[in-house]
């Protein structure tokens, strides 16, 4: 909630979408509750929205335009960023998304949920040269990605070792878990790369719960050094979900705010409809 006073001005942000109707509708009704008891408008904020402006929280902070990569457990996308509400998609996941793709394989190496963190801890004292993964569309000259083949690798794999093995011991569960965390980041790297190439944008920012991931924060960071580009991340804390995105991102759209004191939720809310400040 962004207040003003004592309540008499304001506005009250909220997360209509995109998401799962049900749970929408309870944050729906609670805001738009709240807001008419407060006597302060409502400002509907997208999801998404929130994770793409979350870097402008941290210091340095990044200038407009940029290109982002998006990659949480729901989505995976590549945006051109050229100002707040001006966003083009350049390319996206065709299935899984990079978050639930570490999740889901974590279940299949008995990891419990969720366990995209714990694998990539694992994957840190894994040995990167022992098993080779497919890196999926990595060499397509757009910018899509597929993660869903690789989670089936994995599959493959674990089923080839515990043919051999018996078992899949402590250190060979590292080393499966240090091969998919290689391949997801090879190929999130090299589609951020030709997107900057194709954009011609000096800019990268990484966003959302997988833009965390010390693997790929240590590549991209390498990888701009030696290609003379800039990349930017939230706070470590600002990369999940979490208010402080969404009450930035309705501040900075607070002059759209109408006196309103409802707002409907939009599941499949796209970003592109979003009018530009």
């Amino acid at each position: 909630m962004l207040r003003q006073d004592a309540g008499r001005t304001g506005c009250h942000c909220l997360h209509p979408g995109p998401g799962l109707g049900g749970a929408l509708l309870v944050g729906a009704s609670v805001a738009n509750a709240l807001a008419f008891g407060l006597n302060i408008p409502v400002v509907g904020v997208h999801h998404l929205e929130g994770h793409l402006l979350s870097p402008l929280l941290a210091e340095p902070k990044p200038e407009f335009p940029f290109i982002a990569l998006l990659v949480s457990g729901g989505h995976t996308q590549l945006m051109a960023v050229r100002g707040i509400g001006d966003y083009q998609v350049l390319g996206e996941t065709l299935d899984d998304a990079a978050g639930e793709a570490f999740d889901k394989t974590a279940k299949l190496l008995g990891i419990p949920y969720p366990g995209g963190p714990e694998l990539s801890r694992l994957a840190e004292s894994g040995d990167p040269t022992r098993f080779t993964l497919p890196r999926p569309m990595l060499h397509t000259q757009n910018l899509d990605m597929s993660f869903s083949g690789l989670k089936t690798a994995v599959l493959t794999l674990t089923k080839q070792v515990e043919a051999e093995l018996g078992q899949i011991d402590d250190q060979t569960r590292r080393d499966i878990c240090r091969a998919f965390q290689e391949a997801i980041v090879e190929v999130l790297v090299q589609k951020s790369l030709k997107a900057l190439k194709q954009s011609g944008m000096k800019r990268l920012v990484v966003v959302s719960g997988v833009g965390a991931n010390k693997q790929l924060r240590a590549a991209l960071n390498e990888a701009a050094r030696k290609r003379r580009f800039e990349v930017f991340y939230p706070p470590l804390a600002l990369c999940t979900d979490n208010g402080a995105m969404i009450a930035f991102a309705g501040a900075m759209r607070l002059k759209f705010a109408h006196a309103t004191r409802e707002f409907s939720v939009k599941p499949r809310w796209d970003l592109s409809s979003l009018p530009a400040v």
